[in-house]
């Protein structure tokens, strides 16, 4: 039953402290309207209705005691006007059953009362328009039907309260709303803020509102400037360490390529190509593209102009599934150059370990998926998260001859998709049978 109820319940801030707002009002309202309209409005009416039947059974016993019809007439005409009665005796009217609106919260007591108190009646009827309560009495000398105003049997407008009351604890709900607002609206900005940081992007904020949230919000910006400077030195490092082990390689490099050709001086210019991939990997994972500057790029161009130059290469790649005719126009917020990076590294997988590739991507409002797939062997269930796990390589990957990389295609690939708030998933291509890479960017 709790689950449910938890199942049930809002998720989003807002919804909860209109929750919190809301549930406290009602509840008072309900209980003043228990405590208060029913049984303090039901005893006055019942009260003011008493006094009404004491009238009347005044006024019966003075036509049950007349000697004649005549006598008991006079009586009762001169005993009706001095009590704002209107009669007609003796009466044709006929009738059974008691007359009450449904909505009459006050009725039922009115009716209850009158039958209590007031001999030989057969019959009430509340009238809304116009507001009267109308008898049918038997008397000895014959029916009497007897109307009275319904304002000296019940309280006057009893749900005036009631509408006071809803009215106005609608609008302190919304002043209290307001509030409420002003004070959820910093925290859904810091959320804004953080998630975008954690996609790459770097959205304005400043700390608003209560203490608290200031205290946090600032936290969030010392941790983001943190975060930026330490990239930059870490990329300005990397610049410097990529400078400084560039050149002694290509002194190296220049001075094996003027020795004579041989066996030995082959491994040792193969041996120098392998520290030089080695490094240029190394970098490529350590930097990451994180100073990129994200910026709106049509992901059906950028699929197209890398699968391009992935022919030209010599590489047999072509396009699959691209969308419809919605998304061919469509941008993304992504940052270009990384984007590329991890396509070329999908792709290289693929031609490295198949004979074919296919790129395809979809795009819905809150994803784009771009699918790598080949016709290779794949990677077992059981290794995928092994194969994305930087410096792992796998037994194939391994073998020279088939152009064996560091273990960093993937975790590049992997580390790209997070920083644009997606993620990287390996499966099993259906129709191709090899692997099935899909490159997901939170849109």
């Amino acid at each position: 039953m709790f689950s449910k109820l938890k199942f049930m319940m809002p998720r989003s801030l807002y919804g909860r402290a209109a929750l919190i707002l809301i549930v406290p009002v009602v509840t008072i309202q309900l209980v003043v309207s228990v405590a208060f309209i029913q049984r303090h409005f039901e005893r006055v009416t019942q009260q003011m209705t008493e006094g009404v039947t004491i009238e009347l059974g005044y006024l019966l016993t003075q036509i049950n005691k007349a000697p004649d019809e005549a006598t008991a007439h006079a009586r009762l005409t001169e005993i009706a006007a001095a009590m704002a009665f209107e009669t007609e005796f003796p009466t044709s009217k006929t009738g059974e059953g008691d007359v009450r609106d449904a909505i009459d919260l006050s009725g039922k007591v009115v009716i209850e009362t009158l039958r209590e108190a007031v001999p030989g009646l057969r019959w009430v009827a509340l009238l809304s328009s116009p507001r009267r309560v109308e008898m049918l009495i038997e008397t000895a000398r014959g029916p009497l039907w007897l109307a009275v105003d319904r304002g000296r049997l019940s309280a006057s407008n009893p749900h005036q309260l009631l509408v006071l009351m809803i009215l106005t604890s609608v609008l302190m709900t919304l002043i209290a709303y307001g509030f409420l607002r002003n004070q959820l609206r910093p925290i859904t900005k810091l959320a804004e803020a953080a998630a975008a940081f954690g996609k790459g992007h770097n959205l304005r904020y400043k700390p608003r509102g209560a203490l608290e949230v200031r205290a946090a919000g600032k936290a969030f910006l010392d941790m983001r400037a943190r975060i930026e400077r330490q990239i930059e030195q870490r990329t300005m490092m990397l610049s410097g360490i990529s400078h400084d082990l560039r050149t002694p390689l290509t002194r190296l490099r220049l001075g094996l390529s003027m020795l004579p050709e041989d066996e030995e001086t082959a491994a040792l210019l193969g041996d120098v190509a392998d520290m030089q991939r080695l490094i240029d990997g190394f970098l490529s994972f350590a930097r990451g593209d994180a100073l990129e500057e994200a910026e709106l790029t049509n992901p059906r161009e950028l699929i197209s102009r890398v699968v391009d130059n992935a022919v030209r290469a010599g590489q047999a790649v072509a396009l699959g599934g691209m969308g419809d005719a919605a998304e061919a126009g469509a941008e993304v917020l992504l940052r270009p150059a990384a984007v590329t990076r991890a396509l070329e590294n999908l792709i290289g997988n693929g031609t490295r370990f198949g004979s074919h590739v296919r790129v395809g991507f979809a795009l819905n409002g809150r994803n784009l998926r771009i699918v790598v797939e080949d016709d290779g062997p794949g990677i077992p269930p059981a290794l995928r998260d092994e194969a994305m796990t930087p410096f792992t390589r796998l037994d194939a990957a391994r073998d020279p001859n088939r152009g064996g990389g560091v273990g960093l295609g993937l975790a590049i690939t992997q580390d790209i998709a997070h920083s644009h708030g997606g993620k990287l998933l390996l499966s099993q291509s259906e129709d191709m049978g090899g692997l099935r890479a899909e490159f997901v960017i939170a849109c």
